[in-house]
């Protein structure tokens, strides 16, 4: 075996039925025993969680006025607004962060509130707060300055604003890092463990909406009316799609099939999507990365002036100006995932090493994040990247399924200037002299922060053994009341034994191929776009195959088609 390389075949895991519960959701729902299968396999036990998880809509989500803070931050805005004072919205570089402050931004310019924003750029002053943009703030006459997705913990940043005189109201989702909190004002972060809020898991704009709501309680369509923004942050940041995010992404992309904004109307077209037929996959690898381009190669400001654009003209050149840069952006990262591989089978001992730890010289700090995604993926393990400047780091993370890569940063945190994070994502800086001594830190601490102690061959969740006769339609139209997909939420996934492999797959896009399968007297055309993780199989070959079935539509002619998820030769 060649360090680095892992097996890929998959540890297949199909869950137990439980015909009793079926029979309870089945005849309290109304859905057939077979779909309720499905729900339970999502631990929707309850038949009342089970309906709030179908049918559940905006009125399910709790009181935006059970965050702790909120009606204090409400107050403070709304004071702003009576003296004329000047606000800041302050976001962050990624599709969170900037549709989080298209939103606010709107909603206080509909109040009458004076209103600035600013998103720091990337590869200048890195994530979140910092001291330089907040003396800009006080010399712009800013007397209130609101965070969004950042801000949590930053506790120097606010202690310098309130001494310039500016009050700080932040709303955050991420984790809270150590004892002390920033001195805000108000602080909305559902994550704080003194907040009573229900639903912990909100995206940086589900929290933005939720003081949208509050600010608007009494014309509460206003606030609803930014779903769709809510939408694309929530998905492209890839939080859990259950509870009140998967309401919100539910209804957000209800919205987007019908937006009136003429930003994303521009980057749809661009894109190639047909509104009326988004899914979160359009999102996650289509508007997502083109809006995130720009704070990864550019400036931000562009994609918030694009969410924000009035004139359909000017949406359509500001699209055409983003999806140039995602171009430029895959470049580049094909130029560092050749550089960043080729490094990580040098060094990688797979035996030794629980998380990859990688640094770069010409490495562009703002994919390496996407870099290491891919690299995680390819072994199967947390990886972090480190774009070197001088004898200064900066590093990207990304975990596996079952670890929680910023508890791990968090316990080997002695090495680094900085960090943040969550548990399938992390951002760093660090001094060149300690990245050996980094690494081998967070290996030893590794362990600890593993669901399953020895995890390394990936599980592949099965919802059931089925037959290719019960493969149709009719089947396809009734999954989709599971969605929107997304992670705790995933799309259901099948298996059947003994399928005859009919036709020489053939390669279609730069890594994916497809070939016939045959069961019985049923015959489905079976694809993959990622040939990296399935074993190709030939002709003749008898095999087992784990799928989710779909429509495809060619020519007008509706088809099912097995999307692979994973195959065993027999």
């Amino acid at each position: 075996m060649k360090a680095g390389h892992i097996d890929m075949r998959k540890n297949w895991k199909i869950y137990d039925e439980n015909q009793r519960l079926q029979k309870v959701l089945s005849e309290e729902i109304g859905i057939s025993p077979f779909f309720a299968q499905l729900l339970l396999n999502r631990d929707l036990l309850d038949p009342d969680k089970a309906k709030e998880f179908l049918f559940g809509g905006l009125a399910a989500c709790a009181d935006p006025f059970l965050m702790k803070d909120m009606a204090k931050a409400v107050d403070r805005i709304m004071l702003a607004g009576k003296n004329n004072e000047k606000v800041l919205v302050y976001g962050d570089y990624d599709v969170d962060g900037v549709t989080s402050t298209a939103l606010l931004y709107d909603i206080l310019t509909r109040m009458g509130i004076a209103c600035e924003t600013f998103i720091p750029n990337r590869l200048e002053e890195g994530y979140g707060l910092n001291i330089r943009a907040i003396a800009l703030a006080r010399d712009h006459g800013i007397k209130l300055l609101i965070t969004v997705d950042c801000g949590i913990n930053s506790v120097e940043e606010v202690k310098c604003a309130n001494e310039y005189g500016i009050d700080v109201i932040i709303t955050d989702h991420h984790e809270v890092k150590g004892e002390e909190r920033p001195p805000a004002l108000a602080t909305i972060d559902p994550h704080q463990p003194d907040c009573g809020y229900p639903y912990k898991t909100l995206a940086g704009v589900g929290v933005a909406y939720k003081l949208a709501k509050a600010l608007m309680k009494d014309s509460p369509q206003v606030a609803d009316g930014h779903l769709d923004l809510v939408a694309l942050g929530t998905i492209a940041d890839v939080v859990p799609l259950n509870g009140e995010n998967r309401i919100l992404a539910k209804s957000g992309l209800g919205k987007l099939k019908m937006t009136e904004k003429e930003g994303i109307k521009a980057l749809m077209e661009i894109s190639g999507i047909v509104p009326e037929k988004i899914t979160c996959r359009h999102i996650g690898f289509g508007l997502g990365p083109r809006i995130n381009a720009m704070g990864r190669v550019g400036s931000a400001n562009v994609a918030l002036e694009l969410l924000l654009a009035k004139d359909p003209s000017t949406a359509r050149q500001l699209a055409r100006r983003l999806n140039d840069e995602n171009k430029n952006r895959q470049n580049i990262e094909k130029e560092i995932f050749k550089d960043a591989y080729q490094n990580a089978k040098d060094s990688h001992d797979p035996d030794r090493d629980n998380i990859i730890v990688l640094a770069g010289e010409s490495w562009h700090p703002g994919v390496i994040g996407i870099v290491a995604s891919k690299l995680s993926e390819e072994f199967l393990k947390p990886v972090i990247l480190i774009a070197m400047d001088g004898e200064n780091g900066k590093g990207s993370g990304r975990g596996v399924e079952g670890f929680d890569l910023f508890s791990a940063i968090n316990a080997s945190s002695g090495y680094l200037v900085d960090f943040g994070g969550h548990e399938q994502a992390c951002g760093i800086k660090i001094k060149r002299d300690n990245i050996e001594k980094f690494r081998e830190a967070i290996n030893a601490a590794a362990p600890e922060h593993f669901v399953e102690k020895g995890h390394t061959v990936p599980d592949l969740k099965i919802d059931m053994k089925i037959p290719f006769s019960h493969i149709g339609v009719k089947l396809v139209n009734e999954l989709e009341m599971l969605m929107p997909y997304g992670p705790d939420n995933s799309e259901p996934v099948f298996c059947t034994g003994g399928v005859r492999v009919k036709t020489r797959p053939r390669d279609i896009g730069r890594s994916g191929f497809k070939f016939l399968v045959s069961c019985g007297n049923m015959t489905c055309e079976a694809v993959t776009f990622r040939k990296n993780d399935v074993d190709k199989p030939e002709q003749g070959d008898i095999i087992d195959l784990a799928y989710t079935p779909s429509i495809n539509s060619w020519n007008g002619i509706d088809s099912i088609q097995l999307n692979i998820k994973d195959l065993h030769k027999i």
